[in-house]
């Protein structure tokens, strides 16, 4: 098999060099080492990796015939990144041009009701604006007079429902990464939050805050002469709008957001006991920066925590590692060949949970130095987790994030990734 393998390796690099029309002769590591990977979106590529050998990967596209050329060794790191940096160019410019639509938007709802909160259009990184795949954001807009938060008082049962009439049974208790919403777990709230267009019986409901910022967001496009590029869609249980950019159209779920900093939630029992990453240090640095409140349902408010996952994204490689290279070909595998698509039923923010599991199970540099080894053992967690409908969040294990996603989207994602790991040289579907 090996021979075989070594075989085709050679014959497709003589190929290479034939079309490319490159003098002299391919070196032995040349000719084993050229790979196409699938990193250029709609061509058609084959990614291979080799487990006997420490190698790098090169990033080609498959009918270009000017880049199908042997590469010197230390040329193909620099072509992986290069394709990654094209990528990060294109959803860059598509950031610019939607934060630029939001902070018009925002703004114009926050001079209309105070309690919403304009997102600021900023020159570099926007943290209120998160890429769950090319074409699908997820914008949180912060809400305004809810400050000195102290947790949730003593338990109660809720006998109402969204128009405020009384029901025989009560809510269901939140699970999960729910909780409830009451105006007296703040010290300081603007008078607006008790009003009955968002509060019943002392909690603030999600649905109705969405009702409201729905209407505000409909008014704001028509105001902001922004119909042409902005369409708010229908029949979706949270905000969404389409926005035309640049580079295509692009959906953006937009998600009024409770910020609470400093705080750390019961819920998220975090870190667990005995492991070793992240460091002690770093744990509770990324505790202080609290977490969020957002209106995604109808009764219950969901957590997040966009900025600890953010600051351990950030931290990744301190040490030297290959985390984050797993990470970008592992996306860009899931966004071309896995997973396409404008409404993927894995995002980003899936894969960024299997890191940080594989992270926290594998903590030392030793597991992150090797390329294949790493992002093999990255897929492998992918796939156990997509196949068996289940991954867990990472800081509130209790949730289940593939909960409320299509099972037979998952079961074709599985295939796929199973079709991959079974043999990575062979071409992809």
């Amino acid at each position: 098999m090996a021979d075989e393998l070594s075989r085709v390796g050679k014959e497709t690099c003589s190929e290479q060099v034939r079309r490319s029309h490159v003098s002299g002769p391919c070196s032995q590591f040349q000719r084993r080492f050229i790979q196409r990977v699938s990193l250029l979106r709609k061509l058609p590529t084959r990614f291979v990796l080799h487990p006997e050998r420490k190698q790098k990967v090169a990033a080609l596209p498959g009918n270009d015939q000017e880049a199908m050329k042997c590469l010197p060794e230390g040329d193909l790191d620099h072509c992986l990144l290069s394709k990654m940096d094209l990528r990060q160019q294109q959803i860059s410019q598509t950031v610019e041009e939607v934060q630029k639509i939001v902070h018009l938007l925002t703004t114009e709802i926050s001079h209309h009701d105070s309690r919403f909160e304009a997102v600021p259009a900023s020159d570099t990184y926007n943290d209120s604006i998160k890429v769950l795949a090319p074409s699908l954001f997820h914008v949180t807009v912060p809400l305004r007079g809810l400050a000195g938060y102290k947790g949730v008082r003593t338990p109660r049962w809720r006998y109402y429902s969204l128009q405020g009439t009384k029901l025989s049974c009560p809510l269901r208790d939140p699970e999960g990464l729910q909780q409830w919403l009451e105006t007296e777990t703040f010290m300081k709230t603007l008078w607006q939050w008790h009003k009955v267009d968002v509060n019943i019986e002392g909690d603030i409901v999600p649905a109705k805050v969405l009702q409201i910022f729905q209407m505000l967001v409909e008014n704001a496009v028509r105001t902001c002469h922004l119909s042409g590029k902005v369409t708010v869609l229908e029949k979706r249980t949270t905000v969404w709008v389409a926005v035309e950019t640049s580079t295509g159209q692009v959906e953006l779920e937009l998600a009024p957001t409770v910020e609470i900093p400093t705080t750390w939630p019961e819920k998220a029992q975090w870190p667990r006991c005995l492991k070793r990453w992240p460091s002690p240090e770093r744990v509770e640095c990324i505790k202080s920066f609290g977490f969020n409140l957002v209106a995604q349902s109808t009764y219950h408010w969901q957590l997040s925590f966009s900025q600890a996952e953010r600051v351990l994204c950030e931290q990744l490689d301190e040490d030297g590692g290959c985390r984050r290279r797993c990470f970008q070909v592992l996306r860009q595998l899931k966004e071309d060949v896995w997973c396409p698509g404008r409404r993927p039923v894995i995002t980003t923010h899936h894969l960024q949970t299997v890191l940080f599991w594989t992270c926290e199970k594998y903590p030392h540099l030793k597991d992150w130095q090797v390329f294949h080894q790493a992002f093999l053992r990255l897929v492998r967690k992918l796939h156990r987790c997509v196949s068996q409908h289940f991954l867990k969040h990472y800081f509130v294990p209790k949730s289940n994030l593939f909960q409320s996603a299509n099972p037979s989207e998952l079961d074709a994602v599985a295939q796929k990734v199973a079709f991959f790991l079974k043999n990575p040289q062979l071409e992809l579907p």
